[in-house]
């Protein structure tokens, strides 16, 4: 008998997310929100999308679930790296510690993570990097953020062999938004994608385990989901070798 796809297992994916004003209807006050294209870009990739608002924060959220997207959004706080910040650096420390905790986390249980924008920049800060707090100051000719709410565009080259050349091929373009850059990188994570300017677009784990920080917005580009599908298989085959938790145990034991 043909399996009936609609029953088939769909990925749990644990995305961050904002956590300030918003208006809807009559209101406007503090809310958890997160720009929309994160999420249908899991539901296209094969994924269940579950928010995790920067309040509350308890990392073992994620022993229930098959994955982790850190998102983009405002600039890492530079004391986390040991800086003074810069004039247009606007950092929001509540979202700094949610998402490094949850970072972390994801990294101590082997957990697929992908972190984007943003995200990639916490990710390599998280583990002792740091950041150019200002492209432009460094390289004048950049243009990854063309003006408020407009995504420039970035193109890269990729490492041979590394996730993102399995996904993407040797190069790619892809939307982008970001005035800060990864600077140095630490020792568990390595570079895998630069655009011809030096810009960092891609950090991968040293380890097996399925870990990708992106610079820029694949989200932004619904016709091109490969790094989604990428991450989201990675979580499926994360689900089938993980072993259980104490709770998933209990349940199976009693199970007639």
């Amino acid at each position: 008998m043909a399996s009936n796809d609609s029953k088939a297992y769909r990925p749990k994916i644990a995305l961050t997310s904002y956590y300030q004003e918003a208006s809807w209807g009559v209101w406007k006050e503090a809310a958890a929100i997160l720009p929309g294209t994160y999420v249908e870009a899991v539901v296209a990739a094969g994924g269940t999308p579950l928010l995790l608002p920067p309040v509350g924060t308890d990392e073992s959220v994620l022993d229930l679930v098959d994955g982790l997207i850190v998102v983009g959004g405002p600039d890492v706080d530079p004391s986390l790296y040991g800086a003074e910040p810069h004039p247009l650096t606007a950092p929001q420390p509540l979202r700094d510690a949610h998402d490094a905790a949850l970072t972390r986390a994801a990294l101590e249980r082997g957990l697929p993570l992908f972190s984007i924008c943003r995200g990639a920049q916490l990710l390599s800060v998280a583990l002792g990097g740091s950041l150019v707090q200002h492209i432009p100051d460094i390289n004048p000719g950049a243009n990854y953020q063309p003006a408020p709410g407009v995504f420039g565009e970035a193109a890269f080259s990729t490492e041979a062999g590394s996730l993102i050349e399995g996904l993407l091929g040797s190069s790619g373009t892809a939307p982008c938004y970001h005035h800060q850059a990864v600077d140095a990188v630490p020792a568990e994570l390595r570079v895998t994608a630069r655009s011809a300017d030096g810009t960092i677009q891609a950090l991968e784990s040293e380890d097996d385990n399925w870990v990708l920080g992106v610079q820029f917005h694949p989200e932004q580009n619904p016709a091109d989901l490969r790094l989604f599908h990428g991450f989201v298989a990675a979580a499926a085959a994360y689900r089938a070798e993980r072993p259980l938790t104490a709770t998933e145990t209990t349940k199976a034991m009693s199970t007639p």
